[in-house]
């Protein structure tokens, strides 16, 4: 186990836990499995919530989110092609937020939440993508 100077001992143990980082991919995925289980399981609500937010063919759009929520996440998890399925993860994420999480079209309260999800969405994305460099520097080491 190799740490740097500035992290403490027990913190490294924790951070070297072999389990730590499938443990994490399934945690930094879980919104999306349960989203495309969710999505497969009512899919006339997966359309009805594509329409809502103007995506259309609805149905198209529902069904390339099933697809990319549960096969991206598949990917992550099972450490095959992580930047396909963390790329593609992330790339339906901005969709969501850029349709989803519009504050600059809101006020009040309103805003106020969009502004957070909107971040928080964005957040994600940065996590998929230190996934994406995490599994390609471990290949490369």
């Amino acid at each position: 186990m190799r740490a740097n100077r500035d992290t403490p001992g027990w913190t490294a143990a924790i951070l070297f836990w072999p389990l730590l980082l499938p443990i994490s991919k399934v945690a930094l995925v879980s919104a999306f499995l349960i989203g495309g289980i969710q999505k497969l399981v009512d899919f006339p609500a997966a359309v009805a919530e594509q329409a809502h937010f103007g995506l259309q063919p609805a149905w198209l759009w529902a069904a390339a989110a099933i697809i990319v929520e549960l096969g991206g996440s598949a990917l992550v998890i099972l450490g095959r092609w992580i930047w396909l399925g963390a790329g593609g993860l992330g790339v339906l994420t901005a969709v969501a937020m850029l349709t989803a999480n519009d504050f600059w079209a809101k006020a009040g309260h309103d805003r106020f939440l969009a502004v957070n999800a909107f971040f928080e969405h964005l957040g994600l994305i940065a996590g998929l993508v230190l996934v994406s460099i995490l599994s390609l520097r471990q290949r490369d080491a």
